[in-house]
């Protein structure tokens, strides 16, 4: 397993944390976590204090609490306490902290959305264009990457018309397509844009969504034909909805004889919306 070592700042506090390639998580440290929403001088004994007390009280996060080894202060690495994103939000809410008191209240202004969108589904539209507004991407793009999420849907709404199970299948078929029309694995895609947790679409050119679209919906389509049963006859079938936009990528590149799979990732795109200002010194 290999995994990568970093530290990030919490409250202008370091962090211990570090990748697990294999999963794609990141583990935090809990000591550190603890130390900053508690202010305790003894954040481990904090720790230990409180797993006891989930244990007691049945919680199944102590169960989720893993050990790896991180750098300490003195330089040296000992085995320390560590949870994903998820259980550790989990852990937060289990803290009495006035510091923790925002991401409580940010996880129910979050669950409250989600249930409104089940109710209403344009809502995550309307949410995720801002979202991405925010974060910098055009207008062109963001409905580009809209239209992406409607399509993916699509798919996996017929995936599981076939029986395919969410989650490990799903993973397995987007490989399969991804492999089909990009000629590599969605992890080496990954790999080549340097990203880690960052989701691969968020990092696409408009070119590269409108193929990765098309992939996607000549797999619905031809699926939709064939019926296919049993998680062989759907990695054949994405497979073939791959190799239909691997023609037309391949035709693109002789036309315009670049590559239309890139490195360029969110930073880029985001980058070409910066106006340049004039320089009032000419």
């Amino acid at each position: 397993m290999k995994k990568s070592n970093s530290i990030v700042l919490f409250n202008q506090k370091q962090v211990r944390r570090i990748w697990d390639e294999k999963k794609e998580f990141w583990y935090f440290s809990i000591i550190d976590i603890i130390g900053i929403l508690t202010e305790s001088p003894r954040p481990r004994k904090y720790w230990n204090s409180l797993k006891t007390k989930l244990r007691q009280e049945g919680s199944e996060l102590s169960q989720k609490v893993g050990q790896l080894k991180l750098e300490s202060p003195d330089g040296k690495k000992y085995l320390t306490d560590v949870v994903d994103t998820e259980t550790l939000l989990r852990l937060i809410q289990s803290i009495p902290s006035p510091k923790a008191e925002p991401f409580k209240r940010w996880l129910a202004k979050v669950g409250y959305e989600r249930i409104e969108e089940t109710e209403d589904p344009e809502l995550a539209f309307d949410r995720a264009m801002k979202t991405y507004l925010q974060k910098g991407y055009s207008r062109e793009w963001v409905n580009q990457r809209l239209k992406s999420i409607e399509v993916r849907k699509e798919l996996t709404d017929e995936w599981q018309e076939r029986g395919m199970k969410e989650g490990l299948e799903y993973a397995i078929l987007t490989d399969e397509i991804t492999r089909a029309w990009a000629e590599r694995s969605v992890k080496d895609y990954k790999k080549l844009k340097g990203l880690k947790k960052e989701n691969l679409r968020d990092n696409m050119t408009n070119l590269e969504l409108v193929l990765n679209m098309l992939a996607e919906v000549s797999t619905a389509e031809i699926s939709k034909k064939k019926k296919p049963k049993g998680l062989d006859s759907n990695k054949q079938i994405a497979r073939e909805g791959g190799f239909a936009a691997k023609k037309a990528r391949l035709e693109i590149e002789k036309q315009t004889g670049e590559s239309v799979i890139t490195s360029k990732s969110s930073k880029y795109l985001k980058a070409r919306q910066t106006p340049v200002l004039p320089d009032k010194n000419k």
